[in-house]
């Protein structure tokens, strides 16, 4: 069975830094396309970066420049390194996982495309 547990978030001022990490056991896929969606309190989840298994990335437009995905193989784990944060960006967030490449297009981004979830970590950055 497939877990994804994420570790990283935290409270930090606007204009900080932090990076969530998502650690993945019971995954025997070779292809798979895991990474990082988000939700504020009272609104939808939406996708913030995902990476497939042979690196290709995909990013919202609202966090191009400022968060970097990446992955350690070996280890099963995705990275999120998220720079400039804005009090907007409270949130829970929350890694997500599939077996094969990342969707086209702007399906990435879709929640319903993910059938594996993490608990979620709370992001919470203060002005």
């Amino acid at each position: 069975q497939v877990q994804l547990v994420e570790s990283g978030g935290g409270s930090v001022q606007a204009g900080g830094s932090l990076t969530l990490s998502c650690a993945a056991s019971g995954y025997t896929y070779s292809s798979y396309c895991m990474g990082w969606f988000r939700q504020p309190s009272g609104k939808e989840r939406e996708g913030v970066a995902v990476i497939d298994s042979d690196g290709s990335t995909n990013y919202a437009d609202s966090v191009t420049g400022r968060f970097t995905i990446s992955q350690d193989n070996a280890k099963k784990t995705v990275y999120l390194q998220m720079n400039s944060l804005e009090p907007e960006e409270n949130a829970m967030y929350y890694c997500a996982a599939r077996t094969g490449p990342c969707p086209l297009g702007g399906g990435w981004s879709s929640r319903w495309m993910y059938p594996y979830w993490g608990q979620g970590t709370q992001v919470t950055v203060s002005s």
